[in-house]
């Protein structure tokens, strides 16, 4: 049998071995438990500071379980865990920062598989890259979404309906009590947003490239079922090591292609675009703007907020994620999974208990609701949009803009009441891209104009370099690039200028001439950098732009190689 991994730190009669050993055996751990077996790695991201994850501590001992239960030997590690809900300027700045932590923490331990438990929006895609650069056996536990949200009896979202509370007070139709009041029943029980925000959106993705077991997206998180998930998980990641089976056996540019239909059929947030992108980097998949295309005119299914009007405790008793790709399958690319078969294994006999939560194909909440990309001399490199949170009206439309030169002009200006614009302007900010802010945080779905507001306005169209919260809405247009601070042309969009948005043709341009704006090209110039040290300058310095997902450009690929230099 091949030497395991695990045996190049525990399985040595010498010096280095009885270290190793010996430092672990303070733990209380046998003999036996270094006699060969698979070591199974348990990569944690709990928190206290990540709300979201505040129940993997209790998935880790099921995964525990399931590990022994196999013959395995697990052993659980921290690495950063990334708080969406807490973190300044945005956590999107650290999801390269933990992708690096996941990546070395695994290169430098003696273990042989890898069991990754994320949740909140970018632990997830942080993990899995991390993990993809090395390249051994992995699976994935989610967190999983809070129990719904409740408020005055009803259902509430979180993110969708802080958005429209929001909005509700800024316009004199909700009380500042009641808003505060709403806020005790948001947030239930530990969990990610219950509503198809980018933690579900992500957790789903990871399902339909088959990194996990089926159902993993939508069982809630305090559901007894997502513990015994946790321990079918631990003993199939012993017998994934036993077969060797790696995230490139799994994360094919077909896994890609199912996850770019999945998105589409759920709502699924524009963030999967960046975190797709760089995960498809770190495993040499050829993945492009132009592959997300293929989701365009598929039909939006799942009916949760913020593209519909249920919840992910809704969709997780009409049948989750494996109902969705049942629909799917006419278009799904056969890819394998981490069950060692093909992803059709992951769907078989799927059943739909509620078929307004879940729609037929035939019947779907929204015809052709895939993201749409958009391209022109206002963003050469690409940008984003979400028709199905957007109103149609708005996805034809030329208008003249209104510029914030940042995030501070914005917070600044948005509520004077002598704003300059009107239901028919198209809102622009700038400096909020990978370099810019820095970390491309979600401020793209900007407030409507406090006197719009009050005038019944409630959608506008917006663009920015910057991305917006998967639980978000609206005809928003995101992730332009190049970024405004890398120079593209967004950095010399003025106030005043036109520009044509089509959504069916996948054009976005700005109306000028183009010896102005070459001129203006010519007298621009970078802000200063908000950081000039530490992990932050590395990130400015070193960060790809959206189209290419935002990673640092050192880390793309992996490095597969055994560690064979010892501390001692």
């Amino acid at each position: 049998m091949k030497k395991r991994r695990s045996q190049h730190w525990y399985g040595k009669l010498d010096k280095d071995g009885f270290i190793h050993r010996s430092w672990m055996k303070n733990q209380g751990f046998p003999d036996h438990a270094f006699d060969g077996r698979p070591i199974i790695g348990i990569c944690n991201t709990w928190s206290e500071l990540t709300p979201c994850n505040s129940g993997l501590r209790d998935l880790a001992e099921g995964v525990k379980r399931g590990v022994w239960e196999a013959g395995g030997f697990p052993v659980e590690f921290p690495v950063m865990s990334l708080g969406e809900t807490q973190m300044k300027p945005t956590a999107m700045l650290f999801r390269n920062l933990l992708a690096m932590d996941v990546e070395e923490s695994i290169r430098a331990y003696g273990i042989d598989g890898v069991v990754l438990l994320g949740g909140c929006d970018k632990t997830t895609p942080g993990q899995l890259m991390g993990v993809a650069s090395v390249d051994l056996p992995s699976i994935v536990v989610s967190s999983g979404p809070m129990l719904n949200g409740k408020y005055r009896g009803q259902d509430i979202g979180s993110g969708t309906d802080v958005w429209k509370f929001s909005e509700a007070v800024r316009a004199g139709e909700m009380t500042l009590q009641d808003f505060m009041s709403a806020e005790s029943g948001m947030s239930r029980s530990a969990g990610v947003c219950m509503t198809m925000g980018t933690a579900s959106t992500m957790a789903s993705l990871v399902e339909a490239m088959g990194m996990s077991l089926p159902t993993n997206a939508a069982l809630p998180a305090v559901d007894a079922r997502r513990m015994a998930l946790a321990h079918l998980t631990g003993k199939r990641i012993v017998e994934m090591v036993d077969e060797d089976l790696k995230p490139s056996d799994i994360l094919t540019k077909e896994a890609f292609e199912n996850a770019i239909l999945a998105n589409a059929a759920v709502g699924g947030s524009t963030n999967a675009v960046v975190h797709l992108l760089a995960l498809a980097g770190r495993v040499d998949v050829n993945l492009t703007l132009k592959d997300f295309e293929i989701g365009s005119e598929i039909p939006l299914l799942v009916n949760c907020m913020p593209s519909g009007k249920y919840l992910m405790e809704d969709f997780c008793y009409a049948g989750g994620v494996p109902v969705v790709l049942n629909e799917l399958k006419p278009f799904l690319r056969p890819a394998k999974t981490v069950l060692n078969k093909d992803i059709s294994a992951h769907y078989e006999g799927a059943e739909c208990f509620n078929t307004d939560v879940i729609r037929p194909f035939n019947d779907p909440v929204k015809p052709a609701a895939g993201l749409r990309v958009l391209r022109g001399n206002l963003a050469p490199n690409g940008a984003i949009i979400k028709p199905s949170a957007a109103a149609d009206a708005l996805l034809e439309t030329e208008g003249e803009a209104f510029v914030f030169d940042n995030i501070e002009d914005l917070k600044a200006n948005i509520d004077r009441e002598d704003l300059p614009v009107t239901s028919e302007s198209i809102l622009v900010l700038k400096g909020c891209g990978p370099k810019g802010y820095p970390g491309m945080p979600e401020v793209g779905n900007m407030p409507i104009p406090a006197k719009l507001v009050k005038e019944g306005v409630r959608d506008m169209i917006r663009i920015s370099d910057a991305r917006m919260s998967g639980t978000a809405y609206g005809t928003v247009i995101l992730h332009v690039s190049p970024e405004a601070q890398a120079g593209g042309t967004l950095a010399v969009v003025k106030t005043g200028d036109r520009i044509r948005v089509s959504a069916s043709s996948g054009e976005l341009e700005l109306l000028v001439d183009e010896n102005e704006l070459e001129a203006r090209r010519a007298a621009w110039q970078p802000d200063d950098p908000h950081y000039t040290r530490g992990y932050a300058k590395l990130y400015i310095d070193h960060v790809l732009q959206a189209d290419q997902g935002a990673d640092l450009d050192f880390l793309v690929g992996k490095d597969t190689r055994l560690v064979t230099r010892e501390s001692h």
